[in-house]
């Protein structure tokens, strides 16, 4: 197959998985126009748990990528949208996630959360990844001979966390919120990219499409400065190789991440958060690179009692056959 001919049969592909992840981005963005101009002015930026019975607290803290509370690709301790006083369970929160890695690489995430009780988060994130120029390099490196026909790899994360501890707990105001999480991880797509390889994913040490990841995280607000400033800290165990979105190895990775979250006012806060990334498989130059550790710069804007919007811009180094650094993302959450 020619290499013109390779790049139209897999365009169309590439533009339906598009067209249908956009369509669910703006029924989600659509809460815009709800409720617009109830903005919040007098509400504290602290967990929603410290609302007033029967009255909402800020929606924080966001969704990320995988389905958790958290900024976009770090955690937080805290619980999204938690039972408000006098009701016996909490109500969900939708997400959704873009990020542009550039070279016709992006990732879009849809994200759910609901806490059945105070203290417990169950959240589940789809998220869709196109590979961009990725099929087209290892058609041309290996002349041939190798067709990667799938244009994106889909993956399923499927969350439960619970809280340990509340923040300012047993009258000890320097108490951390403390939450555990287990996540786990389907990737829909490695089978099938594997074999189109010839087993090069397995051969490399991915040898896996499924992983299950644990973190624990504490997060501390101080209010001592002239703003609040949230510190998140948080450690995972992985075998997750880019997320698990090319596929899980047969060892575990400790890592660290965290992020650190100043509220300029009670509705705009600026955010830097660190996740390091797992290098245990063999590279492929040219095609598949070892992973970065990523860092992001994050702008957040509470829009009323629902709805927050938020824009970063990220340092993520290669990513699959690229570099993906200077890259931007946006992320919004409505809750219920």
């Amino acid at each position: 197959m020619k290499t013109g001919q390779y790049v139209r049969k897999n365009r169309s592909k590439y533009y339906r998985n598009r067209s249908t992840t956009w369509l669910a981005a703006l029924l989600v963005a659509a809460g815009w126009s709800v409720n617009a101009d109830q903005t919040q002015s007098t509400t504290p930026p602290v967990q929603p748990t410290a609302a007033k019975p029967d009255e909402k607290g800020p929606p924080l803290p966001l969704h990320q990528i995988e389905g958790n509370g958290g900024i976009f690709s770090t955690l937080s301790a805290y619980i999204v949208n938690p039972p408000r006083n006098g009701e016996p369970v909490g109500r969900p929160a939708i997400g959704f996630s873009y990020v542009d890695l550039g070279h016709g690489q992006d990732l879009e995430a849809l994200t759910l959360t609901e806490a059945p009780f105070s203290r417990l988060e169950l959240g589940y994130g789809y998220n869709n990844f196109n590979l961009g120029n990725l099929p087209l390099a290892v058609f041309q490196k290996t002349g041939g001979t190798l067709n990667l026909s799938e244009t994106s790899v889909e993956l399923h994360n499927f969350n439960a966390r619970f809280q340990f501890l509340k923040e300012g707990e047993f009258d000890q105001k320097w108490i951390p919120a403390v939450t555990a999480g287990v996540h786990y991880k389907y990737n829909d797509s490695y089978n099938d990219i594997n074999s189109q390889l010839n087993g090069t994913l397995k051969a490399i040490g991915v040898s896996q499409n499924n992983g299950v990841d644990f973190t624990l995280y504490a997060s501390k607000l101080f209010t001592q400065l002239p703003r609040p400033v949230l510190v998140e800290l948080g450690g995972r165990a992985t075998e997750g190789v880019w997320n698990g979105l090319l596929g899980f190895t047969d060892s575990y990775n400790f890592l660290f991440e965290g992020n650190v979250v100043v509220f300029v006012t009670d509705s705009f806060a600026l955010a830097a958060e660190y996740k390091q990334q797992p290098t245990d498989y063999t590279a492929i130059p040219g095609l598949i690179g070892k992973a970065s550790d990523w860092w992001t710069i994050d702008a957040a804007y509470v829009v009323n009692k629902h709805l927050t919007f938020a824009v970063g811009y990220g340092h993520f180094g290669t990513v699959l056959n690229n570099e993906a650094n200077g890259v931007w993302g946006i992320t919004t959450k409505w809750e219920f």
